[in-house]
């Protein structure tokens, strides 16, 4: 059955935080992150779960948190039940460091529109779609508590007092690393991470990497071997990632906009996406995935008994 809420009252909780994906209790400076099947799309839930989208994302994050602990700290401190991870409670920086290595998404989208400058990166001229960039850009976003991100470019970032110079700086460093630790990984499984956005945070004066890393929520990756066949004929890149929801939204008309009707999936759609979810898990990682108990009662014994 999927998680589409919890409803728990934890021993010792402080407070409680409901996201699009997660739900996050609070311990003291302990944050106990529970990950959902619900699923997001254009800043809104989809009316349906998906079955074991949380523990996909939840286990690729942990991996990938894993991985990437010699570049930056990270909030994880331990994964009692595959839907869920306990780690430290950082201060949140209010900005996505996004980073695109390929004109594809939102930067396609702009591009189409005409823009040639997206967050003070210029998006050169002649392009053809799904191309990669000379070299990777960084195309932050402002990060809403509620509706829509907004496009934001670093020296807005510096000029509005969000942060100095030298942090701004700092994560961009980092940012860069991280791709290019995502891109070889994914390399290795025969994949191409096209982009992705990391979430920082402040943890004892220090800079922390927070949230979920290189997840199909987060990034968005393509079939490395079919890649140039695919953009010598002209034709879409195959992708593992949640930009096939986002397709599929548009073609019935739905980009998140108002007054605009948000279609429901039906249930042969619903397995279709869970299916791929498990599948980019087991691409991604090599290992084979295993169901586990994501009832929500099994998750509350498991966060108890820690």
């Amino acid at each position: 059955m999927p998680v589409s809420t919890t409803n728990f009252t934890l021993t010792g909780q402080t407070g409680f935080y409901r996201g699009k994906v997660r739900d996050v209790y609070y311990i003291d400076d302990i944050m106990v992150a529970v990950a959902t099947d619900r699923i997001s799309a254009f800043d809104h839930i989809l009316p349906k779960p998906i079955p074991y989208k949380g523990q996909v994302l939840n286990q690729l994050a942990a991996y990938f948190l894993d991985a990437t602990k010699d570049i930056v700290p990270n909030w994880k401190l331990s994964m009692p039940h595959p839907n869920v991870t306990l780690g430290v409670l950082c201060e949140p920086i209010r900005i996505e460091m996004v980073i695109r290595g390929y004109l594809a998404g939102h930067a396609l989208r702009e591009y189409h529109a005409g823009k040639r400058v997206l967050c003070g990166e210029v998006m050169p001229d002649g392009m053809a779609d799904n191309e990669a960039f000379p070299q990777p850009i960084i195309t932050p976003a402002t990060k809403a508590e509620e509706g829509h991100d907004v496009d934001i470019s670093g020296e807005e970032i510096v000029s509005q007092g969000i942060l100095t110079q030298p942090v701004y700086d700092e994560l961009v460093r980092i940012t860069r690393a991280l791709f290019q630790r995502g891109t070889e990984m994914a390399a290795a499984r025969g994949l191409i991470l096209v982009d992705t956005k990391y979430e920082f945070g402040w943890y004892k004066d220090q800079l922390y990497i927070i949230d979920e890393v290189h997840t199909p929520d987060s990034s968005r990756y393509w079939y490395a071997e079919k890649y140039e066949e695919n953009q010598k004929n002209g034709r879409p890149q195959e992708h593992l990632s949640k930009e096939f929801v986002r397709e599929w939204l548009m073609s019935k008309g739905f980009q998140g906009l108002e007054g605009q009707q948000m279609p429901v999936m039906d249930d042969d759609f619903v397995e279709v996406v869970s299916k791929r979810y498990i599948h980019l898990y087991e691409q991604m990682t090599g290992r084979q995935f295993v169901e586990g108990a994501d009832d929500p009662e099994t998750i509350e014994r498991a966060i108890e008994g820690c």
